[in-house]
């Protein structure tokens, strides 16, 4: 027999769990229903690396970082900018700071210490949350089922729900897509769950390979074709990972979708142009072998000389105007992305055309989504959280318009 309740909420990240927040300091009574056995797992792995909760940079240029999804998810963001972010987190006793990128982080440098402050705030405003209650769809007359560790079902029939499952990213940590099945037996559109901010794999030979996996490529730009970033990169087995492969997550993906591989290239000096590098090569080498003349005339470290030697297949140009525009464009092919289970975050999800301006499918009235179950992307940066927590806010505004609305109404 369906239990009555107001609102559910399916997820228990950071999307789903503001939501609740400002659901419940609205006096509505939330219950968050997480597969897994404790909540934001993927959140506190985040904080692993220092928790970076969103960027200090121009509003304008921080909403030119989610492409074309801008257009949708801006209203949400202007709602709750970093600023908000900020000062949301000052509220929990958790203080931030701006590194020197401009990414925002708090202060502890750790996710569990808001976590925990968090959680203390949502028991106290009443939500209640159900761990280890797997949702598996809906049942007749609109009922949500949810598989129990005990091996029981539970069957609740809410006034709204709020579907925020995550991506399919790092999936031992609850969020592997297996959502998509359901809501597309509901006639709901899902563009194909892929890899985002994810490393690319690289044919190195065994022997660059084995002598420097591990060591970082800084202060380099890499782009494709036209479209270029600059940051910092580091070398693995499989070929690069690092802040700079992941901003250009998706034009290598559409390149490897359509060509079956993405002809990258790498600037290895983006502060010096071309005509200075010709004559620093120029100069006499004098005692030295090439490699130590490479390493001290233009401070590349013996990975990047090495990496020269690698792209041209161990016979580096003799001039200097071809070694110089060598270093400027260290041509390399990406034969594949590393895959979602080691992606930081996931591009597909709903299509945004399958939801209204209050998170809504226009399919299913009542039910919400938001997060990264939606079909956006952004770099890793600060971007990716703000956007979970600006659209978990904006999903939160749309029940309670949609309860103002419809009051005796339940969702399907």
């Amino acid at each position: 027999m369906a239990v009555p309740s107001d609102i559910i909420i399916i997820g228990a990240g950071p999307t789903g769990l503001i939501a609740a927040e400002w659901l419940a300091r609205s006096g509505r009574r939330v219950a968050i229903h997480e597969r897994m056995p404790s909540p934001a797992r993927k959140f506190l792995m985040a904080g692993r690396g220092g928790l970076n909760l969103t960027h200090s940079e121009d509003l304008l240029a921080f909403l030119g970082r989610y492409g074309p999804a801008r257009a949708f998810l801006e209203p949400a963001l202007r709602a709750f900018t970093p600023q908000d972010l900020r000062d949301w987190a000052e509220g929990l006793g958790q203080k931030t700071f701006v590194g020197s990128s401009g990414r925002i982080f708090p202060e502890s440098f750790k996710a569990s210490p808001l976590l925990r402050a968090w959680l203390a705030r949502l028991g106290e405003l009443g939500v209640t949350l159900h761990a280890r209650s797997q949702w598996t769809g809906w049942e007749s007359e609109g009922v949500l089922a949810f598989k129990e560790a005990d091996g029981s079902t539970t069957r609740l029939r809410p006034r709204a729900t709020l579907l925020a499952l995550g991506g399919a990213s790092w999936p031992r940590l609850g969020s592997d897509g297996g959502w998509a099945p359901l809501l597309r037996a509901k006639g709901i559109g899902i563009s194909e769950l892929a890899p985002s901010n994810s490393g690319v794999e690289i044919r190195w030979s065994a022997v660059f390979r084995e002598k420097f996996a591990g060591e970082p490529l800084k202060r380099i730009a890499v782009g494709l074709g036209e479209e270029s970033r600059r940051g910092e990169a580091v070398i693995t087995e499989q070929g690069l990972e690092g802040g700079v492969i992941y901003a250009l997550s998706r034009p290598i993906r559409e390149a490897i979708a359509f060509h079956g591989q993405a002809r990258l290239w790498i600037d290895l000096r983006p502060d010096t142009d071309e005509g200075a590098l010709v004559k620093l090569l120029a100069r006499p080498r004098g005692g030295q072998s090439f490699s130590t003349f490479l390493r001290k005339a233009l401070k590349l470290s013996p990975a990047t000389v090495s990496l020269l030697r690698e792209a041209a297949g161990n016979q580096l140009p003799d001039d200097a105007a071809s070694l110089a525009r060598l270093i400027k464009q260290v041509p390399l092919t990406a034969v594949s992305q590393r895959g979602l289970e080691r992606a930081i975050s996931t591009a597909g999800g709903v299509a945004l055309a399958e939801i209204d301006r209050h998170y809504m499918l226009h399919k299913l009235p009542g039910v919400f989504v938001a997060g990264e179950m939606l079909d956006w992307e952004a770099p890793t940066g600060g971007y990716l959280l703000q956007a979970c927590f600006a659209s978990g806010i904006a999903a939160a505004k749309g029940i309670e318009a949609w309860l103002a609305r419809s009051p005796g109404n339940v969702a399907p």
